[in-house]
């Protein structure tokens, strides 16, 4: 076996535990993402929130990647939100929920955004990934190479 197919069969054995929130109304921000969820029954069982923008607008882009704690509550959010229109502003946008491929758990979403270009400093805060323990925000792990600004935000900051 190569490694490249171990490393999927190991994930299939992993408890899925990272949701991707598809169709989110235009403008939603990662704020509104977790009142939402907090609104919704899941404050605190949550360790991971992102919501994508684009590095040209910064404007939010329609979908988010949220892990869960506990496989459970990742199954219960899946489950909640599939089909979900109650938005906190007006929007006729229907939810859909899949599970990451890419990366499941938070480990895994560590890894995939601690040296990614999003946590440049010429980044705004509010357009970062946050991670959090019991609903309170926790400082994102130290990247472990040089962080590059974004494309399209080097000539704006830099």
């Amino acid at each position: 076996t190569t490694p490249a197919k171990q490393v999927v069969v190991n994930t299939l054995d992993v408890p899925k535990t990272t949701v991707m929130l598809r169709n989110l109304p235009p403008g939603f921000t990662r704020e509104k993402l977790m009142a939402l969820l907090d609104e919704e029954g899941f404050a605190g069982s949550y360790d991971f929130a992102y919501l994508p923008f684009d590095f040209e607008t910064l404007a939010p882009l329609n979908h988010a990647f949220v892990n869960f704690s506990q496989a459970r509550e990742a199954d219960r959010c899946h489950e909640h939100f599939e089909g979900f229109t109650r938005w906190p502003v007006p929007s006729d946008t229907v939810c859909g929920v899949a599970w990451n491929d890419r990366q499941q758990g938070l480990p895994a979403l560590i890894e995939r955004y601690k040296n990614s270009p999003v946590m440049h400093d010429s980044v705004p805060e509010a357009c970062k990934p946050v991670i959090l323990s019991g609903g309170q925000r926790k400082p994102f792990p130290a990247p472990t190479q040089k962080i590059k600004a974004p494309k399209i935000l080097k000539g704006k900051n830099a």
